[in-house]
């Protein structure tokens, strides 16, 4: 299945090869998709565990802390990085 990857906020650079949409097997949880974005990130370059985490609008907590979320086709993963300034 497909599954389209949004993340915003900083560490772009941890993600710029990171594909929109990622294909995941059918039935596959945040956590499995989670795992598999830290892998395709550089060494040394993932995400912070206070990303925030959502599911086609639903938020679901951080990186660190989420509900469990089973994916489905054509789903939207977006991962906040936090940021800061004013």
């Amino acid at each position: 299945m497909k599954v389209r990857l949004v993340v915003t906020g900083r560490r772009y650079d941890a993600v710029e090869k990171i594909p929109e949409h990622l294909t995941l097997p059918e039935g596959c949880s945040v956590d499995e998709a989670l795992e598999a974005i830290v892998r395709l990130c550089p060494e040394g370059k993932g995400l912070p565990d206070s990303c925030l985490v959502a599911v086609s609008g639903t938020h679901l907590g951080t990186l660190r802390r989420h509900k469990p979320c089973v994916l489905s086709e054509g789903d939207e993963l977006v991962l906040i990085a936090p940021v800061a300034g004013g």
